[in-house]
């Protein structure tokens, strides 16, 4: 059995040589794909799918620790994808991460990222892989008068241009080696003072992330739970699969 298909758009993307290019089965969505393939893919299987409303794509990592802790993956996924959306996007515009997985562009919804791990992975037993997925909006045609949906924004309003779906993909995947190196070589702090340097309207109270990825607000710690917020996912609309419009 093949595991990793060829991609009917992996002629268009130039990963760098850790990714392995594969594609969803037709209706499968990317995380579900890549978490399902993932124990015999391995890491840097990069899944994408063909869908055109949204720019839909999941990676499998290899993650070193116990799961308690190595769910903090999600900020270097979130990372790599709002460097890659700023980098790709027209200039000057405010790209921003709502806590812990939300990617607002311009103030409004554009997309977020997930993670998944085996389901039978005990919180202090080290998981066999991890799953980071992503999800952009390239166009709300479908959606009606933009207007209806004010608290999101796609690819395709906020101008970006010819070829933008494969630019972002790559740079993800350039900006995710980034991060990890950043994690690596400076330490977790070097890559949480990053990501945090992303939530809107930082406030005057300090704040750190916790081992267990938990966000620390505030001189007493006020804490925002990573685990719990994982589960929710707010940013997904469970009847379409996609990003809430």
């Amino acid at each position: 059995m093949t595991l990793l298909a060829p991609s009917r758009t992996a002629s268009r993307l130039m990963l760098p040589p850790a990714f392995s290019q594969a594609e969803a089965a037709p209706g499968e969505g990317a995380f579900a794909a890549a978490c399902r393939m993932a124990g015999a893919a391995g890491p840097g299987a990069f899944v994408v799918t063909d869908r055109q409303d949204v720019i839909d794509f999941a990676v499998v990592l290899a993650p070193d620790e116990p799961l308690v802790s190595a769910r903090r993956a999600l900020f270097a996924g979130m990372l790599a994808l709002a460097d890659a959306v700023a980098s790709i996007g027209p200039a000057e515009m405010p790209v921003a991460i709502s806590w812990p997985d939300t990617l607002l562009y311009d103030r409004a919804r554009l997309g977020g990222g997930r993670l998944g791990w085996p389901q039978d992975c005990a919180a202090d037993a080290a998981p066999d892989w991890l799953v980071f997925g992503g999800m952009l909006i390239a166009s709300k045609a479908h959606a009606g008068d933009p207007g209806l949906t004010p608290g999101s924004t796609s690819l395709e309003e906020e101008s970006f241009g010819p070829g933008a779906r494969e630019l972002i993909l790559e740079s993800f995947a350039r900006n995710l080696m980034k991060a990890f190196e950043i994690w690596s070589e400076d330490g977790f702090e070097a890559l949480a003072a990053r990501y945090l340097g992303h939530m809107p309207e930082p406030s005057a109270r300090p704040r750190r992330i916790d081992l267990n990825g938990d966000c620390l607000v505030g001189p007493d710690g006020e804490r925002l739970a990573l685990a719990r917020a994982l589960e929710a996912v707010d940013w997904l609309d469970p009847t379409t699969g996609a990003v809430r419009l």
